[in-house]
C-alpha cells in the first residue's frame, strides 16, 4: 500500500516573525525529505505576525498569503501539494485553522475582536476545521494552559517544536479523553532536525479531502 506523507503546521519568513526560510525554500526541502505536501499555517495578526499593523485589512491578507502562494508556486514547480491554513492565537493559546481562504479571510476584517467560541462557530458556518496547536506547550511567555474541547475539531499529539515529548503525551491523553481526533506536526520553522506529520493511503486532492481524511482516521502519524 503507498503511503503519502504531509506536513500540518509549516511557517515561513513572509508572513510568521520567527521563521527562518521563505517559502519556496520550505517546499523544496519537504520535497527533498520525502514528503507529498504541506499545509503552511503562518502566524495570523494575534499571533507571532511580521505583518505591519498600519495597513489595509486586504492588504496585510494579501502579505499573509504571500508565503503560501511562494510555496505554492515552488511546489507546483518541483511536484509537491502545498495547501494553505494559518494559526490563531488567543492570549498565547493557539489553533490551526483549516479549509478557509483568502476571500474568506479579506470578508471578515472583524475577526481579530472574535473569541474562541466565535471563532470556531464562524469557522464551522464555513466548512473550516480547527485543531488545538500544542496544548500543553509550557514557554515562559505562555501564562497559563488553557483548554478547549468544545471549540475544536482536533487536538495535535505531536509538534516537533515542543521540544519535550511530555507535552505530546498530555495531548495524546487529552484527545483520547474527549474523543478528539489526533494530528502531528513539525511546527516547521526552517532548522528543525527533526520532522513530523501525518501519513494517508491517497494523495489529497486539497485541503477539504485532508479534512475529510482527520474525520474518517484513516490516517497514522509520524515523526522522523
Amino acid at each position: 500500500m503507498s503511503a503519502y506523507r504531509y506536513e500540518t503546521h509549516l511557517h515561513t519568513k513572509e508572513a510568521s516573525a520567527c521563521a527562518m526560510v521563505d517559502g519556496k525554500e520550505q517546499a523544496r526541502r519537504y520535497k527533498e525529505a520525502g514528503y507529498e505536501g504541506i499545509i503552511v499555517t503562518d502566524h495570523f495578526f494575534n499571533g507571532n505576525t511580521c505583518i505591519p499593523e498600519n495597513l489595509p485589512w486586504e492588504k496585510r491578507i494579501d502579505l499573509l498569503c504571500k508565503g503560501y502562494e511562494n510555496a505554492k508556486e515552488e511546489g507546483d514547480r518541483i511536484g509537491l501539494s502545498v495547501f494553505f491554513g494559518w494559526e490563531s492565537c488567543y492570549n498565547f493559546t493557539e489553533f490551526l485553522v483549516y479549509g478557509l481562504d483568502k476571500t474568506w479571510l479579506k470578508s471578515h476584517p472583524d475577526m481579530l475582536s472574535w473569541s474562541i467560541e466565535e471563532q470556531y462557530r464562524r469557522v464551522h458556518e464555513a466548512g473550516g476545521f480547527i485543531v488545538h496547536a500544542h496544548p500543553f506547550r509550557e514557554r515562559s511567555y505562555i501564562k497559563q494552559i488553557r483548554l478547549f474541547p468544545e471549540f475544536v475539531d482536533a487536538v495535535e499529539a505531536i509538534n516537533v517544536g515542543n521540544g519535550n515529548e511530555e507535552f505530546d503525551n498530555k495531548a495524546a491523553i487529552y484527545a483520547a479523553k474527549h474523543n478528539l481526533p489526533m494530528t502531528a506536526g513539525t511546527d516547521s520553522h526552517g532548522y528543525e532536525k527533526m520532522r513530523s506529520g501525518l501519513v494517508f493511503d491517497h494523495k489529497l486532492k486539497d485541503i477539504k479531502d485532508y479534512i475529510s481524511s482527520i474525520q474518517s482516521g484513516n490516517y497514522n502519524l509520524i515523526k522522523i
